[in-house]
């Protein structure tokens, strides 16, 4: 009843069993995508997205706020600079679990990230689009590369892909130096001595040439505390609160990570987070006892026992192993945490 019904209502004549998988989704689209509304304040950066909520019309989209992508490109990425990167699932090399609640999920295509930004040194880059990234959480800007001083160059009109900063539009034009300093805007990467204290950076490297590892994550960024020429670092006050020394001769890109409002997305159901690789995460007192610690027992139980893994481990704590005489000598003041005993550097 149920199929005669939707086929004859929402599809027409047809024959519901003949429409694929996709053709469903689109249709469902058409049908509830204008029942949207805006959480927060309506954004026209395509940088700094707002939050919206669906049409309540389904239980799983009642409680679903996402990030509105409306002004971001998300069509197939440039051919040359995208991979398909084979999927574990949680599975080692013999095919047994090694890392739990990972499975299945849409084969995404990887961008080819510049974290270096020296290949393109001192070329003038343009920005041809905004786009969105499935492997990670800000979005990335597309750049094409042209000789600054007018004359022929080998990499002329090549493309590359940078995480994006917020702020940066497209058509904008930013550059990459390590020779000398840039000009203070969104998306231009210098070395940190060439910066002055007090402006926000992200990508930023811990060892001079090996690429940018730090404030990746959308909305993240560092700022730059104070430089140390003689001691050849730069003191940075990370998102975490952690003050950390860098090298001055590290490449840093100006502005803040893409994507502010990532952090307040609600998928809302368990088959987003399917869609995305996540398996469902049991609760031990909801097994058996022979699955975990906390299972079993007459009703509902507290588990009995202070929180502890599958496999016997404190779970709030753990075991203390770091030795006290193991430090690091980059790490000024660590992050503030719940941690009950005191943090060693």
């Amino acid at each position: 009843m149920w199929k005669s019904t939707l086929s004859s209502r929402t599809f027409g004549s047809r024959n519901y069993n003949r429409w694929t998988q996709f053709t469903l989704q689109e249709q469902w689209v058409k049908q509830f995508s204008s029942g949207t509304t805006t959480v927060t304040p309506k954004s026209t950066d395509p940088t700094r997205p707002s939050i919206i909520k669906l049409k309540p019309i389904t239980p799983a989209r009642r409680e679903c706020y996402l990030v509105d992508l409306s002004l971001v490109y998300t069509g197939p990425p440039v051919k040359e600079l995208a991979y398909y990167i084979p999927r574990t699932g949680g599975r080692d090399s013999s095919g047994h679990i090694c890392v739990r609640h990972r499975g299945g999920g849409f084969r995404g295509l990887y961008r080819l990230i510049d974290f270096k930004r020296t290949l393109y040194e001192g070329m003038r880059s343009v920005v041809q689009r905004i786009e969105y990234d499935p492997y990670r959480t800000g979005f990335v800007a597309l750049l094409q590369h042209y000789s600054s001083d007018g004359q022929a160059h080998p990499l002329e009109g090549q493309q590359s892909y940078i995480i994006c900063p917020q702020g940066l539009s497209i058509g904008a034009e930013i550059t990459s130096n390590r020779q000398q300093p840039v000009d203070i805007k969104p998306g231009n990467a210098t070395l940190l001595k060439y910066l002055p204290a007090g402006i926000f950076v992200h990508n930023i490297e811990t060892h001079s040439g090996d690429g940018g590892i730090l404030c990746r994550a959308a909305g993240t960024y560092a700022k730059i505390v104070t430089t140390h020429p003689e001691d050849n670092v730069a003191v940075l006050r990370l998102a975490s609160k952690e003050l950390r020394k860098v090298p001055l001769d590290c490449m840093a890109t100006i502005g803040k990570v893409s994507n502010p409002e990532h952090k307040n997305e609600k998928l809302g159901s368990a088959g987003r987070m399917r869609e995305k690789g996540r398996r469902p995460h049991v609760r031990g007192v909801a097994m058996n006892p022979v699955d975990h610690p906390h299972g079993g027992g007459e009703g509902r139980t507290s588990g009995g026992r202070p929180s502890v893994s599958a496999w016997g481990k404190p779970t709030k704590c753990g075991y203390k192993t770091r030795r006290r005489s193991k430090k690091n000598p980059f790490i000024i003041e660590r992050r503030p945490s719940t941690y009950p005993f005191p943090r060693i550097n």
